[in-house]
């Protein structure tokens, strides 16, 4: 974030592909050129991860190629929008013709963009880009507004989405962080963005504020992209995510995310908003999880949850969670996390 190495992004446009007709390929010739590129781009990353040094930075200015791995990635997400699975809803709409599960088509819509500096301490201020749209419907949404009424914002296509990260870089941005509503929507325009960010010169990391509720597809596209991770942890079961977000398979898809940026030592700060009355099914579960698979993370374990959208319209119907988090709550939450030992005190507000 302090400029002293290249994001991801720097590196996964150098990666040169010989095969420079990759329109005319088929899908899954995509794939497997992509799968075997990431493999020379994980070597490259993590030569500069483990030795970072302001000589890498010289990369920035070098020439970039034809095609690049960057390239591939952007083909095969625009493919995918013609039969759209980037999130485990798989609705496999054509969203050329019409809207996904996530209430958007092709198009992206930003609701506003701003520097952050509410987020956790060590990210701000965040350079935030608020999507609209979301496959989510959790009936507390504090963003509902824009998650759940996509017309709420600006169409923006590639160019724009560049030029608003580079004006955010400039103006003292630590990172880009991609929001909403959820980001995985738009996934073929971030990409795309990317591209022409690269030709801008303009570095900076960028991050994934998410649901992580993508699937395998999705996570391959933008693994090698994204420098900080920012995921959400809702529910500790399948149950409380079916309830009041309406998703399915909630607990083994997410976890098996998680897994995989655990797997690369990524960086990444998880956050739980808890629940009220779901500490043991929600809470415990998931600093257990942590405890067990992803050490390395800080977890922000926070206490903003109030009734909101559904909730506040229809107290009666959720009356089990039309209620602020008690003191008493939060207390238990962060003394469980203290004797799993886990990292959540420096983010933690």
């Amino acid at each position: 974030m302090n400029n002293k190495a290249p994001a991801k992004y720097h590196i996964l446009a150098r990666v040169e592909i010989s095969d420079k007709n990759i329109k005319e390929l088929p899908i899954e010739e995509l794939w497997r050129i992509h799968d075997e590129a990431c493999r020379e781009f994980d070597k490259w990353w993590l030569e500069i991860k483990e030795n970072p040094h302001e000589d890498s930075l010289k990369i920035i200015n070098e020439k970039l190629p034809k095609t690049s791995l960057l390239d591939v990635k952007i083909e095969i997400a625009y493919r995918i929008l013609r039969n759209c699975n980037f999130c485990e809803r798989k609705c496999y709409v054509d969203r050329y013709v019409k809207k996904g599960a996530c209430l958007l088509d092709y198009r992206s819509r930003v609701s506003t963009y701003f520097h952050h500096l509410g987020e956790e301490a060590p990210l701000v201020p965040s350079g935030t880009i608020f999507f609209t749209g979301c496959n989510f419907r959790c009936v507390y949404c504090q963003n509902w507004d824009i998650s759940q009424n996509p017309e709420n914002g600006i169409e923006v296509n590639a160019k724009q989405l560049a030029i608003i990260q580079k004006w955010l870089r400039e103006n003292d941005a630590r990172n880009i962080n991609w929001v909403g509503g959820e980001p995985t929507p738009n996934i073929h325009v971030i990409l795309e963005s990317i591209r022409y960010l690269t030709e801008l010169k303009v570095n900076v990391p960028q991050l994934w504020n998410s649901n992580m509720y993508l699937t395998l597809d999705g996570m391959k596209l933008i693994l090698h992209v994204i420098d900080i991770w920012l995921p959400d942890m809702k529910y500790g079961n399948d149950k409380c995510a079916l309830k009041y977000s309406i998703v399915r398979n909630y607990w083994e898809v997410i976890t098996r995310n998680m897994k995989m940026l655990a797997e690369r030592n990524e960086d990444c700060i998880i956050r739980h908003l808890v629940l009220p009355g779901h500490i043991e099914c929600c809470t415990k579960p998931i600093l257990k999880w942590i405890a067990s698979n992803y050490r390395k993370a800080l977890v922000n374990i926070m206490d903003q949850y109030r009734p909101e959208y559904q909730v506040e319209f229809k107290r009666e119907k959720w009356r089990d969670i039309a209620r602020r988090v008690t003191k008493r709550e939060m207390e238990e939450a962060y003394k469980f996390a203290t004797e799993l030992d886990i990292a959540w005190e420096p983010v933690t507000k």
